[in-house]
């Protein structure tokens, strides 16, 4: 009963995520082109900026397959959790009227934003053959690394969907956080830039972890086990949180909405 269950919540999941991905693209001259452009562009201002312009040097060589293989992440994590603020209130109606289980309503933008994520990474690889970047053995760990990142994300956004319910100051505050969580990430630098004391502290961004595993297939310098660590107990406890406030407002959601 409990695995018939777990393969309709699957078959819902995958039904809703595909539509999500077909109307986004379905709308759009460029489709595809779209979810790379803008951390490409962001690349390229990053890239200039601290190559051209200042010269400072921050994280490693190839600088662009640096930044890129910690901004296309972060895409995927800004753009599930800024969407899970609406996650309720765009799909009221539905989510009302049906009775599949409400975590779908958040999990569906993981796995969209997920997947634009990965149809993403090809462009990691055109930068890092033409940049001369090598792969280094850390490339085993992209799984660990997605996985770890799905997790993050999907207890980030079962915590902030119900609550931007009740308070809905909570969407534009979610806004301001997102922004402030770019610069507090290892993402135009790495954490070994960082001084000594504010290294053990940026652990416990659990983002940190997940990037350090992404660039360890390129740099293999990058690879931290401390960061991982401490990121991975972060991103279970922060989804163990998510579930626990999803089921405690989950009915007080659907009387509000």
């Amino acid at each position: 009963m409990r695995a018939t269950g777990s393969r309709r919540y699957r078959q819902i999941l995958w039904l809703l995520t595909t539509r999500d991905l077909k109307v986004r693209y379905s709308t759009s001259a460029l489709g595809y082109l779209w979810s790379i452009l803008d951390p490409l562009v962001m690349a390229a201002i990053y890239w200039f900026v601290f190559t051209q312009v200042f010269q400072r040097d921050v994280g490693e060589e190839p600088y662009i397959v640096f930044l890129l293989s910690a901004l296309l992440p972060w895409m995927w994590f800004n753009g599930a959790v800024g969407d899970s603020t609406r996650a309720f209130l765009k799909e009221a109606k539905l989510v009302r009227s049906t009775k599949i289980p409400r975590t779908i309503w958040v999990n569906r933008l993981v796995l969209s934003k997920g997947i634009e994520f990965l149809f993403s990474i090809p462009v990691v690889a055109v930068f890092a053959i033409f940049g001369g970047a090598s792969v280094t053995p850390g490339l085993a760990l992209l799984p660990v690394a997605i996985l770890l990142q799905a997790i993050l994300t999907a207890g980030v956004g079962l915590i902030v969907a119900p609550l931007v319910v009740f308070f809905r100051d909570l969407e534009r505050a979610v806004k301001l956080a997102l922004r402030f969580l770019f610069y507090a990430s290892p993402i135009i630098y790495s954490t070994h830039n960082l001084p000594a004391g504010l290294h053990t502290w940026a652990a416990f961004n659990p983002l940190s972890g997940v990037f350090s595993l992404y660039r360890s297939a390129f740099f293999a310098s990058e690879l931290d086990w401390y960061l991982v660590g401490v990121g991975a107990a972060m991103s279970v406890l922060l989804f163990g949180i998510g579930l626990a406030v999803f089921r405690r407002t989950e009915r007080a959601v659907l009387k509000e909405i």
